[in-house]
């Protein structure tokens, strides 16, 4: 597994694993933890999720799989904007910690930027890491004006990551938000890597995973995974998915391959404004 380093020095794995839509029907709860399961015993033992994932479902399935394992586990989990008060960021954190039976979150993160002042929610976090609930705090869906003022305000250059919407079909980052973070050594966190599955198809995807032979999402992984300072979070809810995933991490893609995604996919010549979905 490859690792990339947080500020302050800790490392974590650069393929973890996403959450996001599980915990949406109970009929798949059993196999999501399997899956999250497996994926923790290849390695990828950092795990996203969120309180707004399935209204908390996707805490539930990752409090499920990491009952028998949380030390192992990197544990990342976000506040909605509209609880981003400094009281409504400790009481939305008490409530995800409840769900995925927990003592502390490794990393807290504010979902996107909304209505509550960056005070309060900041004054939110130190509360938590005070009384050891969380460890880290960082953001999510922050373009790079958002992540500036947050630099400047008391106590914003804590911050330990930024996680945006990055993959072949969406890089806009590239032009001046990713630059940013990695001058500051503040990994940027991708997730739907792999565009929820719709990259697949592409030619140019295609001819590359024929060389390789490997799937073409294996190929748009892997690119993801090439990026310095970048932390992949693919969801995947069955065990072919993840394995699939974890071996994306074999592939070694050449100058001839990179040249032809660039051609397929060109990276940004001038800002564009952060995508979301």
């Amino acid at each position: 597994m490859r690792m990339v380093t947080l500020p302050g020095g800790e490392s974590v794995p650069a393929l973890g694993l996403g959450t996001w839509h599980m915990g949406e029907r109970g009929s798949d709860r059993a196999a999501e933890a399997d899956a999250l399961r497996c994926g923790i015993d290849l390695g990828m033992t950092l795990i996203d999720t969120a309180e707004m994932y399935g209204t908390g479902g996707a805490e539930e399935v990752v409090g499920a799989a990491i009952r028998d394992r949380r030390d192992k586990v990197f544990l990342i989990s976000k506040v909605l904007p509209f609880n981003a008060s400094r009281n409504g960021t400790v009481e939305a954190c008490e409530a995800s910690l409840a769900r995925l039976g927990v003592e502390a979150i490794d990393l807290y993160l504010l979902h996107w930027p909304g209505p509550s002042p960056l005070e309060e929610t900041l004054a939110g976090f130190e509360d938590l890491q005070r009384d050891g609930k969380i460890r880290h705090w960082g953001v999510s869906n922050f373009d790079t004006s958002e992540m500036k003022a947050l630099a400047i305000e008391p106590g914003g250059s804590a911050c330990v990551t930024n996680q945006v919407l990055y993959n072949l079909a969406r890089r806009g980052i590239e032009f001046d938000l990713l630059p940013w973070c990695v001058a500051r050594s503040m990994p940027v966190m991708a997730y739907s890597p792999l565009e929820q599955g719709r990259l697949s198809g592409n030619k140019a995807l295609a001819e590359v995973a024929g060389r390789h032979g490997v799937t073409e999402l294996q190929i748009a992984l892997a690119w993801v995974l090439d990026r310095d300072g970048v932390i992949v979070i693919p969801k995947a809810g069955r065990l072919d998915h993840v394995r699939q995933n974890h071996a994306a991490l074999g592939i070694r893609l050449t100058s001839e391959d990179r040249t032809a995604l660039d051609h397929a996919f060109p990276p940004p010549s001038v800002k564009r404004p952060l995508e979301i979905l």
